[in-house]
């Protein structure tokens, strides 16, 4: 089957991130397809390239990264939720005037079209929210 998440909940105040992350390695180690994951709301604090968690805690950033790695999934992150929380790619932050940005590839600010693509054009799109 081909599978979509959707991922509303920020990396690490909530435990919607985490839950995505263990399902979509479970999904894949089965056989399936995991075509996308969509960030939305809180959940594009997942794409921080700054985030630097503590040692002894998961570095979802990087989890998400080597998922994209590994099994070529798409990481599509809502635009206009992650300007409104300060995230930005080297595009936007160019086009507004700011002097650095915080996400970067494999990570990409997309709209909320991809988000409707994704479930017309998946089997299952299953949604993480906090």
């Amino acid at each position: 089957m081909r599978y979509a998440l959707l991922v509303q909940g920020p990396p690490y105040s909530r435990q919607a991130a985490h839950s995505a992350l263990r399902f979509a390695r479970a999904l894949l180690a089965r056989g399936h397809t995991l075509e996308s994951v969509f960030f939305y709301h809180d959940g594009v604090y997942n794409a921080a390239r700054l985030a630097a968690p503590p040692q002894d805690e998961p570095h979802l950033v990087d989890a998400w990264r080597a998922l994209h790695d590994e099994h070529g999934t798409r990481l599509q992150v809502c635009i206009a939720a992650a300007l409104r929380r300060g995230l930005l790619d080297e595009r936007e932050a160019s086009r507004h005037g700011k002097t650095g940005h915080s996400v970067e590839p494999p990570f990409e600010l997309t709209g909320l079209g991809q988000l409707i693509d994704l479930g017309l054009g998946c089997d299952r799109l299953v949604t993480f929210s906090p």
